[in-house]
């Protein structure tokens, strides 16, 4: 079994900064990517940034510029580095785990990803 532990999530400013941290545990697994997704209340689960096992990284248009996807394989962890956040941050960031290789943008869907963390709560106020 595969275990995704998220931590960092919090209450900030607007145009403050945060740090989540994904700790990967569990069997040996190697990751074909690693993701990012949020959830606003009363809205869907949408894709935030991933790093696939090659280190190509994809961002969704309104974090780009301001959060940075990032892993370091001897911890088993991804981070997501995240300035000049906003109040449209807002929402439960939950990190996700691909088994299976994919082209193109495919890492940009939910359905990529075979493990997902519980999530973290990120609140930014105005």
């Amino acid at each position: 079994q595969v275990q995704l532990v998220e931590s960092g999530g919090g209450l900030v400013q607007a145009v403050g900064s945060l740090r989540l941290s994904c700790v990967v545990s569990g069997r040996t697994f190697s990751a074909a990517a690693m993701g990012w997704f949020r959830q606003a209340p009363g809205k869907g689960r949408e894709f935030v940034a991933a790093i696939r096992w090659s280190g190509g990284i994809l961002y969704e248009d309104s974090v780009k510029g301001r959060f940075t996807i990032s892993r370091d394989n001897a911890k088993n962890t991804v981070y997501l580095q995240m300035n000049t956040l906003k109040p449209d941050d807002t929402g439960v960031y939950y990190c996700a785990a691909a088994a299976k290789y994919y082209s193109g943008s495919f890492y940009e869907t939910a359905s990529a990803y075979d493990y997902w963390g519980q999530g973290t709560q990120v609140t930014v106020s105005s």
